[in-house]
């Protein structure tokens, strides 16, 4: 079957970056978890996983973003840009050293 729907999966991408308001958050790199699922048709058509890692630390890390929002904001769209056979677009960033009593973060679920 060549025409199936397939979901990447990409669970606890971890990285250090700056992100966020705060002026602790400024000052100090602190960990970031990012988790993807991105379906698409057609494997012929497939998804580089590894590229899709490799954007979206990258797009944190150099865009040392104050809301977690615009860093959502920007791997979307460059994620449609790389891959335009995206149909739909699960992410999720958490900090998870920012508080002591709770993992806090910004998800998204897009559909193209």
């Amino acid at each position: 079957m060549e025409n199936g729907k397939y979901t990447i999966v990409i669970e606890d991408l971890t990285f250090k970056a700056v992100l966020g308001i705060l002026e602790k958050e400024r000052d100090k790199e602190q960990l970031i978890v990012v988790n993807l699922k991105i379906e698409y048709e057609n494997k012929k058509n497939y998804i580089d996983y590894a590229k899709v890692c490799n954007i979206v630390q990258k797009t944190i890390q150099y865009g040392k973003f104050l809301l977690i929002e615009d860093a959502i904001d920007e791997i979307e769209i460059k994620l449609k840009k790389e891959f335009k056979q995206i149909k739909e677009l699960y992410l999720s960033i958490k900090k998870p050293e920012i508080l002591k009593n709770a993992l806090v973060g910004v998800e998204i679920l897009r559909k193209y």
